[in-house]
């Protein structure tokens, strides 16, 4: 019986794999082919747009419909003789990377989609004429995109599943729990690619309040925190409302904008935080209130 509990995991594996093939197919051959043969004909949407809609499914598809269904089909041929499929997951595992760039893409695909189904009546047609096609299943575009991004999650699944059910003397043994931790690799490769890439986003949208100020733009620098904080003015005892970016490697010192054209804030000063000490002060009349003093210079700011 055990045996049979592996192999109807593996034949799983294999039967979505040729149902995701087709999938693939309808996204790639069809979908892709025709809006890009419409966009070269000028007649829809720029070609450029096409091609950022579908990144590259194109490999993705020529991936799995050339290589690793045929391997599988091959394998579940010979599963009599030869009962094993870790070996050609391992095989596979390495290309999945691929996906993230698929992955990381696809909002601002659904985003395009969108954009220019407005724009451009005639793309929204064509779009409208594929999925009215019995091979579209009465399913949108953007559903059928979404499959890759949830194809990986699903071979990790699968081959867990595998791995539980093997008895532990099967000659797959090893072999699957390599598969497996590849392909757990690979699914926290694509997580660790969307977090990047948010960051980065987070990044840009806080460089733009700033104004884009050469020195500050940098992709390796991290926001820890940012807020609005009071300066206090010993002189004339009253205090101001200023606002601070805390950065790993630097804090910035902002006054708002009054009219915010383009920039939010101002840089009024930049404290390296190598060398950057933060005492808190007792004073009574103005609570809350703490020294930053840098290379550069010692503020005495007040916060809420």
């Amino acid at each position: 019986i055990q045996e049979q509990e592996e192999k109807k995991i593996a034949l799983e594996l294999l039967e979505t794999e040729q149902a995701y093939v087709s999938r693939l197919h309808l996204l790639d051959q069809i979908f892709y082919t025709e809006l890009m043969k419409e966009a070269k004909n000028g007649k829809t949407v720029p070609e450029e747009v096409v091609k950022m809609i579908f990144s590259n499914i194109s490999s993705i598809y020529q991936f799995h419909a050339k290589f690793f269904l045929p391997e599988l089909q091959k394998r579940m041929e010979d599963w009599s003789c030869n009962p094993r499929i870790g070996d050609v997951i391992q095989k596979l595992a390495p290309f999945l990377k691929m996906y993230s760039e698929y992955i990381k893409n696809f909002d601002k695909a659904v985003e395009l989609i969108t954009v220019w189904s407005e724009k451009s009546p005639p793309f929204q047609e064509l779009i409208a004429d594929i999925q009215k096609r019995k091979v579209c299943a009465n399913l949108t575009l953007q559903h059928h995109m979404l499959e890759p991004v949830q194809r990986i999650p699903r071979y990790e699944l699968l081959l867990k599943d595998y791995v539980r059910k093997l008895p532990s003397e099967s000659p797959d043994r090893d072999d699957a729990e390599k598969a497996l931790e590849m392909i757990f690799m690979v699914a926290k490769h694509s997580n660790a690619a969307i977090a990047e890439m948010e960051r980065l986003q987070n990044l840009w949208a806080v460089y733009q309040r700033l104004g884009l100020e050469d020195d500050i733009v940098d992709p390796s620098n991290e926001l820890i925190k940012e807020g609005p904080i009071q300066k206090i003015s010993t002189r004339n005892n009253s205090t101001s409302e200023k606002y601070l970016f805390l950065f790993n490697n630097m804090l910035l010192y902002c006054v708002p904008k009054v009219i915010q054209v383009g920039a939010e804030f101002q840089v009024h000063l930049r404290i390296d935080v190598d060398g950057m000490k933060v005492r808190e002060l007792n004073d009574t009349q103005f609570p809350h209130t703490f020294l930053v003093s840098g290379k550069q210079r010692t503020l005495e700011l007040q916060a809420r």
